[in-house]
């Protein structure tokens, strides 16, 4: 599919602008972004953004800008609400969902998240631990994905027993992307979901700022990326460095967009609401 910016016709310049109306982003409001098409409801809002979920659950994070989106075809630029005297914003969580107070957490679905190492889960919980309890999912952590195939066929994916898989490195022509590729011949593979993110490492995938670095280093190819990172910045090793990058962490908006997106569909995928139902 091809990606791109519609043409815009020319600018009159002696035409008067026409005045774009301020929306207060209630949650709710259904807008769409007129660049990427997502359309969806307002879930939450952040420092200079606002959460969109779109009718199949799917989340994306879009900065608030003048006449950025569209609402009932028009374009609008979106503003934060102005809450009544008296009354509290609601309370969300690092992912960016509305928390739900006194949580006891849901039983345990058959479905599970599965992850590259103990850094990704670390991770995926810190930002998503507060979904998961809700939604009754448990991550897991592989130890790598070579031997991914043989955990897919001892675990038996199929209805109710869904597995999405996060993977570092899913790029064209990776090791990580051909073990992938071979998953489309197991037994089950309609129940697997397999989404990742470009980086090398999971570390990659917090944005410098949070950590304190201007960015992260280019680690030479062939030299282990943990141990070159920690040596350009001067770290002792790589359990201190990744003491430093969690700490880094508090929401979702310390984290590149591309494992974002590609931890809410793996959520969306293995608690779909048919996919319970056939457990």
């Amino acid at each position: 599919m091809p990606f791109g910016n519609p043409g815009l016709p020319g600018l009159d310049p002696h035409r008067p602008r026409r005045s774009v109306p301020e929306v207060p982003a209630e949650e709710g409001l259904v807008v769409e972004d007129p660049v990427s098409g997502f359309c969806g409801a307002v879930v939450g809002l952040d420092h200079g953004g606002v959460v969109l979920e779109d009718r199949h659950g799917r989340r994306r994070v879009f900065p608030l800008r003048a006449a950025g989106f569209l609402h009932e075809g028009d374009p609008v630029t979106l503003v934060r609400p102005t809450a009544p005297p008296g009354t509290r914003p609601a309370s969300r969580s690092a992912s960016g969902s509305t928390r739900v107070d006194g949580l006891r957490a849901r039983v345990a679905r058959a479905s599970r998240l599965w992850v590259e190492g103990t850094h990704d889960a670390e991770l995926v919980e810190r930002v998503w631990g507060h979904d998961l309890r809700v939604e009754g999912v448990v991550v897991e952590p592989l130890g790598g994905v070579d031997h991914l195939a043989d955990r897919l066929l001892a675990f038996a994916p199929g209805p109710g027993r869904r597995v999405g898989v996060l993977v570092d490195h899913l790029v064209e022509g990776s090791k990580e992307s051909r073990l992938v590729a071979e998953l489309a011949t197991i037994p089950g593979s309609e129940h697997v979901l397999v989404t990742g993110h470009p980086f090398v490492d999971i570390w990659q995938a917090v944005r410098p700022a949070s950590v304190g670095v201007p960015a992260w280093p280019e680690v030479p190819r062939g030299r282990e990326w943990k141990e070159g990172v920690c040596a350009a910045l001067g770290w002792p090793d790589a359990a201190s460095g990744w003491r430093r990058v969690l700490s880094g962490v508090g929401s979702f908006r310390d984290l590149e967009t591309p494992l974002i997106g590609a931890v809410e569909r793996l959520i969306d995928f293995v608690t779909e609401p048919d996919a319970e139902r056939a457990g």
